[in-house]
């Protein structure tokens, strides 16, 4: 059973990783149902205060998520349309591939920029405004990224750490 909550974590901690780039998923919160399942081995022992820790860690960046990209967009001067069109551009960028690793840079910029455009703004300001959503967004996924490589590392240390008892046959 312990083995099987260890690779059901894993596999929690890489989709964390990838959640950290698509905002359909909540990136640090799965990578830390990945800790939560090490943790509920029989090998971990139980660590409540560093399960309660990381997960407000999570909570909060999961909070900022939402926040940063809406602070970039206020304080270059963009709407709400800036940043529904940043997410529209993110959707762009995973379903057609069409720029390859540049259009996850790309496409959200572009979205902004159309979406600015879209809501009555001259191009100035809607230039302005879509660079301070598609900065919030690059934020945002940079803190996601950061904390979900941080529980991908703590997970692989704790079990590195407990190897021999959770693989008592390659001692």
């Amino acid at each position: 059973m312990d083995i099987a909550l260890l690779l059901i974590g894993f596999i929690f901690m890489l989709i964390g990783i990838l959640g950290s780039f698509l905002p359909v998923l909540p990136g640090p919160t799965i990578s830390w149902i990945g800790l939560l399942l090490l943790y509920l081995t029989k090998v971990i022992p139980n660590d409540w205060w560093f399960l309660g820790i990381t997960l407000a860690i999570a909570l909060i960046v999961f909070m900022l998520d939402y926040v940063i990209p809406a602070v970039g967009t206020k304080k270059f001067g963009g709407t709400k349309a800036g940043m529904f069109g940043t997410m529209i551009g993110l959707l762009v960028a995973l379903f057609f591939p069409i720029l390859g690793p540049f259009g996850i840079i790309i496409w959200p910029f572009v979205g902004a920029l159309v979406g600015e455009l879209m809501n009555k703004a001259d191009k100035k300001t809607a230039t302005k405004a879509a660079f301070g959503s598609f900065i919030g967004f690059l934020t945002g996924t940079f803190l996601k990224f950061v904390v979900t490589i941080v529980y991908l590392g703590l997970f692989i240390s704790k079990a590195w750490e407990c190897k021999g008892d959770l693989f008592p046959y390659f001692n």
